[in-house]
């Protein structure tokens, strides 16, 4: 792999990562649905993972952090 396509993996990498912590912290917002989001149900619960929003947080922090580090 050239070190272009190591670092775009390493980029994606870290959204989803990012994206999955930060899942729990977006869900107590309770953001609108967007779609992309998915249900689900946990005992007699359905609790909405908010996906999308998740992503662009992520997303919004790897930003800041990079423009931050320079």
């Amino acid at each position: 792999m050239s070190y272009r396509t190591r670092k775009l993996v390493l980029l994606a990498l870290i959204l989803v990562l990012g994206a999955c912590i930060l899942a729990p912290i977006v869900m107590a917002f309770e953001p609108e649905r967007l779609p992309g989001d998915f249900i689900m149900t946990w005992g007699k619960q359905q609790l909405a993972i908010p996906v999308v929003w998740s992503l662009c947080a992520s997303g919004a922090l790897s930003l800041l952090y990079l423009f931050y580090r320079r």
